[in-house]
């Protein structure tokens, strides 16, 4: 039953997360997911990535039950869909091929950051005191007050899943591959988990890695260097560059994040003949390890596998983590040990005509995630016991 002690909840909204402060911020996010920290929004700020110039304008979202701040939320105005991970290109299309706007809109989201996790950070009082349809409602209210032409809410929890159901609603689904340790103690430990022919294969790509004398070194924190980071970001500049896209983050961003978030941050890197040929940069949370920019400039048998998921893997056992979220896509994970999980987005539309076609679309396509979802669970190198 909700809560009607409280005044009603109002929302709006500000152009910078200083403007909320580290202190009031944390209150509500806590300290478990790395990318829900004050500090890497506002890395992600200084270093000028999410500014107006780059698409990104914050406009993070600040709850108040009366004069109370009881919940706040990462958000964006944007003038673009790159990385986002949702793609919503063809609505932008059809919608200009009607002569409308579909930009700027309102993201409510962590920038770059395809993984699940809370996005409304309200205290429980406030969450308790919303009922069906109320956040909905407060969302769909910044359609008129910011000019934006829509509002979506990407990669929610199941708790804030719980606050989106509304009649009409136009909620996505989608689908990543995630490791989970099931209290391993080792890599061997999960290998012996599988069928003995993935098992064989895994064992094969691992040896053709060192067999060309690649090896690896792992850096915690504030002990990265500002060499071994210089090479890094070049590693992961070459991953954009090959697809002909300029990179989201730039260098000033890792710098701070290494030097505010130290405890999240491990960073891999290979080397051949003592000179580092590729890198892979992960962050834990208190139960995930999230294997986030990896990079590499040269081509080697398997490197990619080794560096970004077989590498995680031991990281994630040897910090005692749940599950390893190693990014979006890639089916290529299923015989890795990946199992299908399925992600959520939500969606408000203002035009009445393109919700209803939008709906129709996100329905339809949900029963194609959910047939690819139980198909992918076939795949999976699991054997039987």
């Amino acid at each position: 039953m909700p809560d009607r002690s409280l005044p009603e909840l109002t929302i709006t909204t500000c152009d910078s997360i200083a403007d909320i402060g580290r202190e009031q911020w944390q209150a509500m996010a806590g300290t478990a997911n790395p990318f829900l920290r004050y500090e890497f929004f506002a890395a992600l700020e200084q270093s000028g990535c999410t500014t107006a110039a780059t698409g990104w304008q914050p406009q993070h979202l600040v709850f108040r039950s009366g004069d109370v701040v009881v919940g706040v939320a990462p958000a964006y105005l944007k003038t673009h869909s790159m990385g986002e991970y949702v793609f919503d290109f063809a609505w932008a299309e059809a919608y200009q091929r009607h002569g409308l706007p579909y930009y700027p809109k309102l993201l409510i989201a962590i920038p770059f950051t395809p993984s699940r996790g809370p996005r409304l950070l309200l205290q429980p009082a406030a969450r308790a005191h919303l009922r069906t349809g109320d956040m909905p409602a407060l969302l769909d209210s910044l359609i008129a007050d910011l000019g934006v032409q829509s509002w979506h809410l990407l990669f929610p929890d199941v708790g804030d899943q719980s606050l989106l159901h509304q009649n009409g609603e136009l909620h996505r689904l989608g689908c990543q591959f995630h490791w989970h340790n099931n209290n391993y103690a080792s890599f061997e430990d999960f290998l012996a988990m599988l069928t003995s022919r993935k098992r064989k294969s895994i064992r094969k790509e691992r040896r053709q890695v060192a067999d060309q004398g690649i090896t690896f070194t792992r850096y915690h924190g504030r002990d990265i260097s500002d060499q071994v980071l210089s090479a890094f970001y070049v590693f992961y500049q070459a991953t954009y560059l090959k697809r002909g896209q300029r990179p989201y983050l730039n260098k000033a961003f890792f710098e701070q994040i290494r030097e505010r978030l130290p405890e999240h941050l491990t960073l891999v890197m290979a080397s051949d003949a003592g000179r580092m040929i590729a890198g892979a940069l992960f962050m834990s949370g208190q139960d995930t390890l999230y294997g986030r920019y990896w990079g590499c400039l040269d081509e080697y048998n398997f490197l990619h596998f080794e560096t970004c998921y077989y590498q995680g893997i031991e990281l994630a056992i040897q910090q005692a983590l749940a599950r390893f979220d190693a990014g979006a896509q890639g089916e290529h994970k299923l015989v890795r040990g990946f199992e299908p999980v399925i992600t959520h987005s939500w969606h408000g539309i203002a035009h009445p005509g393109f919700q209803e076609a939008i709906a129709r679309f996100t329905e339809d396509e949900a029963d194609h995630v959910m047939a690819y979802a139980r198909d992918a669970l076939e795949a999976l190198p699991f054997r039987q016991v």
